[in-house]
């Protein structure tokens, strides 16, 4: 018989009918709780959810044969990990899979909020453009010779790097410790960061550990003409603090992919102009979504085969 499965988000159509081949496959719930379990969950060996949302003791005991959490993203923020180890189940995650696509992205919001490209999108939709002797957008600094911040040395933050040096940047991380592997100038905190940066790009995986990260305090760091961009997770980023920041000029700008309650935008924030906001597609690349979808296949066979896990979360 196929090993049961059970997917609580609606995963991709053409993803669900190859997974449909190997296992049998329940879901999606709709909501990621006990209470919205189908017939049969307790055979479930598996379960296929994403990071964001919340996967916790009282799911995980609704399972009673679960072995194996595996998250479709590279987030995991949303499992109880301490529970889950509790039980012997082994989580796992998409790796690298996204990193790529994710610091593409990362690279144009730097350019949006930097360059104003959004606002300037705007400005000609509103019929604002005169011709340059009359009206045009205040001038701003581009990338080259600037100082970019990356806080969070990952696969991702790695990449940004990689991407961000092209621009004849100067690039510096704030980690958990300083890497040897790299040429980057390193922060040992992360108001030491902000205070060197001119954009300060928040790449770090999100978690207990670092919620609000960038609050009151970093933002001022980063100063009047600094920027702030996310595609890391909501929870990293003080939100009402970014809106103060913003509405008080303590900031020249932001861009963020991620927020706290997705899909809830704050109003303050969709409010301003010197905002570009977007709706958590960094990985919304096609060879990112196949590269998530490859390693779930494979994290999914190695562990019904009895193998190690491709990409498991320690």
């Amino acid at each position: 018989m196929k090993p049961t499965i059970l997917m609580v988000p609606q995963l991709p159509a053409r993803f669900v009918e190859r997974l449909k081949e190997d296992y049998q496959v329940f879901g999606p719930l709709g909501t990621a709780g006990p209470g919205a379990l189908p017939l049969g969950a307790a055979e479930v060996r598996a379960l296929l959810t994403i990071g964001t949302l919340t996967t916790d003791a009282a799911l995980i005991d609704a399972l009673p044969s679960l072995e194996l959490i595996c998250c479709y993203g590279t987030g995991f923020e949303g499992v109880d990990r301490v529970h889950a180890a509790s039980r012997g189940i082994a989580i796992a995650n998409a790796g690298s899979a996204n990193a790529d696509a994710v610091a593409e992205y990362a690279i144009g919001l730097m350019l949006a909020t930097t360059r104003q490209i959004a606002s300037g999108d705007r400005f000609v939709r509103a019929g604002s453009w005169k011709g340059n002797s009359v009206e045009r957008m205040p001038m701003r600094a581009g990338l080259s010779g600037r100082r970019v911040g990356i806080y969070g040395l990952g696969a991702i933050g790695t990449r940004i790097a990689r991407l961000a040096a092209g621009f004849s940047v100067q690039i510096g991380y704030h980690n958990r410790s300083a890497r040897t592997d790299v040429p980057y100038l390193y922060h040992d905190s992360l108001i030491g960061l902000a205070e060197w940066a001119d954009i300060l790009v928040v790449a770090a995986r999100a978690g207990a550990s670092n919620y609000h990260a960038v609050d009151a305090r970093v933002l001022a760091a980063l100063g009047s003409e600094g920027h702030l961009v996310n595609i890391s997770r909501g929870i990293a980023v003080d939100q009402d603090a970014v809106a103060d920041a913003l509405e008080r000029g303590v900031i020249g700008g932001a861009a963020l992919d991620v927020f706290e309650r997705e899909p809830e935008v704050p109003a303050r924030l969709k409010a301003l102009p010197n905002i570009v906001l977007t709706p958590h597609i960094a990985a919304n690349a096609t060879s990112a979504q196949e590269a998530q979808q490859t390693t779930m296949l494979a994290n999914l066979a190695a562990f019904f085969g009895g193998k190690p896990l491709v990409s498991e979360v320690r």
